[in-house]
């Protein structure tokens, strides 16, 4: 079996030495030593490498026996820093500064030994899988490494998510952002409020394309995940590394949740009780009321939400909030009055600041989007700037964090490519080359600011993604380029080398089709991947820098 270059690695590393000649070879007296705290990557070896190389890759009888792949950390390096060196004929070993670090330290093991390594069976078992005599040195560029999934819009079942866990993974992201909650459905269950899912979660019918489309899908949509589907996700992510930053959004995106209790929304102007959950698209007018009882029913459903999900950072969304509803209504005029916020604006940020005293309170930090800037930022907030760079950089000047994922760069439901061939086109044409050449940090923000940079992440709303195929699409290859700009220490974006990655990416391609991920051909969509007569949306031009 003949392993890929080790410059063929994606994302890059810090430091490659070598390669020269092939110096290890893996077969079944190959054997583990794995040292304390490297638990998570002895056993993700043994399930995922040697199932797929059918190789048992028993217990070392020591440290130092040979044919062995060595695994140990040392903490003089960063927590998901390591080294992997191959010594000829005697033993691979990966060392992290933490047992991320490890475990990141055998996500390119896999790379380094082929795309048949991706595989969940051997396909070559007459033949030794081999590795060059190499050394590698690595560390990432930010620690929060992200991918949004919006499995609101269209629910994907849980075995999806764990295989999109498994994605990243490959990826070294080590972030996973799960929308759960929006107007077109309530995707966790509550067991305080069994509506939210009983009613929340379904919708009769969905737009199919664009909310501009005259098209409809006629078949009732939804799905909720039960809480122990949550624990199962939460754990199958931590055994690798992988925090998942649960989103419940409010005061806006919530028709799901009035749909199942009218009582939370804004009963003195609207008749709540004949909503039902949104069959379409767009910013939707149906807002929570600003009453206490709303409050004490988010406080619920966070309780729960924190019982389950351990990530410091809790999203509780904030976008996208009209304040119509709130202008006609004389109870919340009367509730501007009576907290003395001032207007409507305001009374946004009364519901953010009291969610981000709630969960600081309980040793957890809220993060949202953009628009918690107005009316005033709440003082332990961090901030997801999607809008652009401008609110991410007004945040991170005022002292506050902020993930770095604006639309116009990394929203990867935007289309791929011009032309009619792209399935239900929508936004800028965001190509592979474009994702590569994305800046998390942008030019000129002083030291201090963009030491508030957290991150960045890559996010993707389904509207358009009816199921699993059509997000692989979307997805993929650009999570490969966004996966190497969130790790990689690469040049400023006209200084990339985007033909060499494109050329790292041919040996990436046969990974990815190891892994069963229905991308983006280079060469454009496969027929059953385009969707004729499906209006989108598409916006041409370059997109705006701001």
């Amino acid at each position: 079996m003949t392993p890929p270059h080790p410059m063929d690695l994606i994302p890059a590393p810090v430091r490659i030495e070598g390669p020269y000649r092939c110096g290890f070879l893996l077969d079944r007296r190959t054997t583990l030593s794995a040292a304390p705290g490297t638990e998570t990557t002895e056993r993700w070896l043994r399930a995922t490498l040697g199932a797929a190389l059918g190789l048992p890759l028993r217990e070392a009888g020591g440290p130092d026996r040979r044919n062995t792949v060595r695994l140990r950390i040392d903490d003089t390096l960063g927590p998901e820093a390591y080294r992997l060196q191959v010594v000829p004929d005697q033993f691979v070993e990966i060392i992290g500064g933490g047992p991320a670090g490890v475990f990141w330290g055998a996500q390119t093991l896999r790379q380094l030994l082929g795309p048949a390594a991706f595989r969940k069976a051997p396909v070559y078992p007459e033949l030794t899988p081999g590795l060059p005599v190499v050394g590698i040195e690595d560390a990432p560029r930010f620690g929060w490494r992200g991918l949004l999934l919006d499995v609101s819009r269209h629910f994907l079942p849980k075995d999806d998510v764990l295989r999109y866990l498994d994605l990243l993974a490959a990826h070294k992201l080590n972030v996973l952002h799960l929308h759960l909650t929006d107007d077109q459905g309530w995707r966790i269950e509550i067991e305080r409020y069994p509506r939210l899912t009983e009613v929340g979660a379904w919708r009769a019918r969905t737009k199919w394309g664009h909310r501009a489309s005259p098209l409809w899908t006629e078949t009732p949509h939804g799905g909720f995940y039960t809480q122990d589907d949550i624990r199962e996700i939460v754990a199958y992510a931590a055994e690798r590394h992988i925090t998942v930053v649960p989103e419940i959004d409010l005061p806006g995106h919530a028709q799901a949740a009035i749909a199942a209790y009218p009582e939370l929304g804004n009963t003195d102007v609207v008749d709540t009780t004949a909503l039902t959950v949104w069959d379409t698209w767009g910013v939707n007018p149906n807002v929570l009321a600003p009453t206490e009882a709303v409050l004490r029913f988010y406080e619920g459903v966070l309780e729960e939400v924190l019982g389950l999900f351990p990530s410091t950072f809790v999203h509780i969304g904030g976008d996208e909030c009209p304040k119509d509803q709130w202008k006609a209504s004389p109870a919340a005029q009367a509730r501007i009055q009576e907290l003395g916020v001032g207007d409507e604006d305001g009374l946004q940020s009364w519901f953010i600041r009291h969610f981000d005293r709630w969960l600081a309170d309980r040793g957890r930090r809220l993060i949202g989007w953009d628009e918690i800037l107005e009316g005033g930022l709440a003082d332990g907030a961090a901030v997801s700037s999607w809008r652009g760079y401008a609110g991410g950089i007004a945040a991170a000047r005022a002292g506050h964090d902020v993930v770095m994922c604006p639309e116009q760069h990394v929203y990867l439901d935007h289309r791929q490519a011009p032309g009619d061939d792209e399935p239900v086109p929508i936004g800028y044409v965001r190509t592979l080359a474009d994702v590569y050449r994305f800046e998390p940090v942008p030019p000129g923000l002083a030291p201090e600011a963009a030491a508030h940079i957290l991150g960045t992440q890559a996010n993707v709303w389904t509207e358009v993604m009816e199921n699993r195929s059509r997000v692989d699409y979307q997805v993929f290859p650009r999570l490969a380029a966004f996966a190497e700009v969130a790790w990689s220490a690469l040049p400023a974006p006209e200084a990339r080398d985007h033909a060499g990655f494109e050329r790292r990416m041919r040996t990436h391609y046969r990974r990815l089709d190891a892994l069963g991920v229905d991308y983006r051909p280079p060469a454009g969509p496969h027929p059953w991947q385009q969707r004729p007569g499906v209006l989108g949306r598409p916006l041409e031009g370059t997109p705006p820098n701001v």
